[in-house]
């Protein structure tokens, strides 16, 4: 078990339920490897009061993330990352960096974070119907 967190962010504008962004964001966590089996995941109360939530859209979301095997509930311990998602064999924090770097070039362009993630969405979208 490791010190990782998960800090979960909430756009209300975006048109997606809150508890499936909360979903979401564990499952990319995930995948990427900032999230590990074994790791804790916060309270649905520490989420709730640091999102501004109710805490029924955090438990709504664990027990998605529970249906799917994901992560496991422990009596009286908390709610741990049971499984792991397939990852690829590539080289995810050399990847990371890069995308760094990238972003960092797109927001000096002027480029604001909803532009730079609409172009990521649409490059991407691009490429998996490819």
């Amino acid at each position: 078990m490791s010190d990782r967190v998960i800090v979960f962010r909430v756009d209300r504008r975006s048109g997606t339920a809150v508890y499936a962004q909360l979903v979401r964001q564990v499952q990319q966590a995930v995948r990427t490897g900032r999230l590990a089996p074994g790791d804790r995941l916060p309270t649905a109360r520490e989420v709730a009061e640091r999102a501004g939530i109710n805490p029924n859209t955090v438990l709504r979301a664990y027990r998605d993330l529970e249906v799917a095997g994901l992560v496991e509930p422990r009596q009286g311990s908390g709610t741990f990352v049971r499984a792991g998602l397939a990852r690829p064999a590539a080289d995810l924090d050399g990847l990371r960096a890069e995308l760094a770097e990238w972003f960092e070039r797109a927001r000096t362009a002027g480029l604001e974070p909803a532009d730079i993630h609409a172009l990521i969405a649409d490059v991407g979208e691009s490429h998996a119907n490819a």
